[in-house]
């Protein structure tokens, strides 16, 4: 009966993790058990970072529609509530876009929310 040799796939693993722990510095990337450590939180980092990413975009949205629609004489929670009643299809971020980027239409939205 052969023998098995875990070199070949040993080797392709630690190779794998050291390079995923490119660019850290000191013994976060040269040693085996530190860069196994690191590459590990870095993943739950990431993880966690693309709900955060999300919540915190959406928290930018809710910021610009405030200052938009306060500048117009309304507070962002009337305004989202004229939408809902107005039957508005539009989420917050296009609502944002639209008081950024096309004010003139976002006054025509606002006068049109308010007057139903």
């Amino acid at each position: 009966m052969a023998k098995v040799k875990w070199a070949v796939a040993a080797r392709k693993r630690r190779k794998r993790l050291l390079k995923q722990a490119k660019g850290y510095r000191g013994a976060r990337r040269l040693h085996l058990l530190k860069a196994k450590e690191t590459v590990l939180r870095a993943k739950v980092y990431r993880t966690r970072d693309r709900k955060v990413k999300k919540r915190e975009y959406r928290n930018l949205w809710v910021i610009r529609l405030n200052a938009a629609t306060r500048a117009r004489g309304l507070t962002y929670s009337r305004f989202m509530s004229a939408c809902r009643k107005a039957h508005v299809q539009l989420n917050r971020k296009q609502l944002s876009e639209l008081a950024i980027n096309d004010q003139g239409a976002f006054d025509q939205l606002v006068a049109q929310v308010t007057s139903a």
